[in-house]
């Protein structure tokens, strides 16, 4: 390995906000746990939430979790990505906790829906990549929700008529992925994710580098 080799591993690189985004069964929590322990470089994005802390969460590892009135004065001073109501609780991911990591070369792993997405992407375009992973069929996406045993017939008809609502904005992803094969579809979006890294402005240290090499 040359030195100029060693130097190129080391540049210093601007982190990214990796947005993943499913309609629900086709794959989307399990590629992100997939991906979380595979890559030291990569981390879930922290929601600041209003609901109270159920058994055994910690603050500052599973949520940030404030009042109404700490979620109001973040919401009044755009300190938000993202926020939204979820069965009478919000949720928001915080500007403020991300920003800052981001310039130190940290990547953020997001599991949020094409709303939450447009929302993200509004606010920082530059940091995000999306990725929307469509299930091989619509009979295999019902087939895996019934698989779980855990739904009755009309929630899986719900949950149905939603995929199809989600699947309808895949055109507003940077990548789609079809997930045949749970394996196939991880290394794919690795290399996705890998790709992106390499892009030539999130590689802030390459300016002196060049620098270097022409002098």
């Amino acid at each position: 390995m040359t030195d100029s080799t060693i130097s190129h591993d080391k540049l210093a690189r601007r982190g990214l906000l990796f947005i993943l985004s499913s309609p629900s069964g086709a794959g989307k929590t399990t590629i992100s746990r997939m991906l979380l322990g595979a890559d030291e470089e990569i981390k879930l994005s922290v929601s600041a939430t209003t609901r109270p802390p159920r058994a055994g969460e910690i603050d500052g590892v599973h949520y940030y979790f404030v009042d109404d009135a700490e979620f109001d004065r973040m919401v009044e001073e755009d300190d938000f990505y993202e926020w939204a109501p979820v069965f009478g609780h919000r949720y928001g991911t915080p500007k403020g906790r991300i920003r800052g990591a981001l310039k130190e070369g940290q990547d953020f792993l997001f599991d949020i829906d094409w709303q939450g997405t447009q929302q993200l992407y509004q606010k920082d375009q530059q940091d995000v990549v999306r990725v929307f992973i469509l299930p091989p069929s619509i009979a295999e996406l019902e087939r895996r929700l019934r698989s779980r045993g855990t739904d009755a017939d009309d929630v899986i008809a719900a949950r149905m008529e939603r995929a199809r609502a989600e699947i309808s904005h895949w055109d507003a992803y940077d990548y789609v992925v079809i997930n045949e094969n749970v394996n196939a579809c991880f290394a794919k979006v690795r290399e996705i994710l890998d790709a992106e890294r390499m892009k030539r402005q999130r590689q802030t240290g390459l300016i002196p580098f060049v620098r270097e090499l022409m002098n």
